[in-house]
Order: structure tokens, then C-alpha cells, then sequence
């Protein structure tokens, strides 16, 4: 049975994008990418919503044609050969080794991990993360905190209806910049 694991991009004021909506704010140093790579190798599904499938389809299909940065380089064939799930009511068709789900969250969500001989990574996004959350479904959280205030966006956590205790199991700088703070979830 796999894990899953939420990792997501915040900045130092809990904010997952900016007040408009940019994601212009992160840097993927190559320290970063290489801790990036060490967890993709544990990983044989992505997941995501609806939001954050359309950003992440928008760019890496063709991100090593376009760029030149050496984690878009390694990342993007990952991306491609890499099955992903998108959560959503909405979107009726994806590519790229994507199927969608718009059934029962939990009953999804468990049953992939149930299927899973590898770990399952869930990208960014927090309205799916909380309501997976929400259900005791995230087994590791994966926070990386960058150095920017960005006064506003969508917040990393979302109010919840209950509190959720975690543990922080490492805590590591990326490139002199970038904080990862690694949590599993508390089990009472």
C-alpha cells in the first residue's frame, strides 16, 4: 500500500499563490530538484485538482523544448510518463496518462493507495489537500516555505472543520533559501 504524500510550494505569510493568482515565486535550486527527484523516485502516480492539472498540463508536456533550467529538463519527461489522477466534477477530458475521477473522495483516494505499490504524490493545490486531510488520507506533508511575502493569494490551509495534529519529521534548507518543513500525520 502506498503513501501519500501533499507536497506543496508556500510563502513565509501561508499563501499557495499569489493575490492574483501568480506562481512566479518559487525557485527550484539544485538542491531543491535534487530532494525533488528523491522523492519522484518513490512515487509512481501523481494527483491533483482540477486548478492545479490545468497549470501543471499547460507547462510540462513541452517544458524541456521550451526551457533550459535543469529541473524543468529532468522533471518534464518524469511528468509525462508519470500515470496522474485529477479530482473533478467539471473536467471531462485530460491527456497525457491522466484519468479523472469525480466519484467519492475518500473512497478514491483510499482505494489508490490501496492499489499502489509505490507512494502517491498530491501537487499543491489546498482545497483538495484539506478535504483529503480532512479524511486522514495524507500520510506526509511536505511544505517548502520560500523567502517572499506575497500579502494575499489562496491559503495554504483552508479552514477546517477539525484540527489536525501533525509531526515534524525533518526540516532542511534547499540552495540557501528554501525551507522544507516534512510532517506525518499524529495517529491518537
Amino acid at each position: 500500500m502506498g503513501k501519500l504524500i501533499y507536497w506543496v510550494h508556500t510563502s513565509v505569510d501561508g499563501h499557495i499563490d499569489g493575490p492574483n493568482g501568480e506562481f512566479d515565486w518559487t525557485e527550484m535550486g539544485p538542491e531543491l530538484s535534487a530532494y525533488g527527484d528523491e522523492v519522484h523516485a518513490r512515487v509512481g502516480t501523481f494527483l491533483y485538482g482540477r486548478l492545479v492539472w490545468e497549470m501543471m498540463s499547460g507547462y510540462w508536456p513541452t517544458a524541456d523544448q521550451t526551457s533550459d533550467h535543469p529541473h524543468d529538463l529532468t522533471f518534464a519527461s518524469i511528468w509525462r510518463s508519470t500515470p496522474k489522477v485529477v479530482f473533478s466534477t467539471t473536467l471531462k477530458e485530460a491527456g497525457w496518462n491522466t484519468r479523472i475521477v469525480s466519484g467519492n473522495l475518500g473512497e478514491e483516494v483510499a482505494e489508490l493507495k490501496r492499489q499502489s505499490d509505490q507512494d502517491l504524490l498530491l501537487n499543491g493545490g489546498s482545497q483538495l489537500a484539506s478535504a483529503i486531510g480532512e479524511l486522514g488520507l495524507i500520510d506526509e506533508y511536505h511544505i517548502m516555505v520560500h523567502p517572499v511575502v506575497l500579502g494575499g493569494g489562496r491559503p495554504l490551509f483552508p479552514p477546517q472543520k477539525e484540527r489536525l495534529d501533525l509531526r515534524l519529521t525533518d526540516s532542511r534548507t534547499f540552495d540557501a533559501r528554501t525551507v522544507l518543513l516534512r510532517y506525518e500525520r499524529s495517529v491518537s
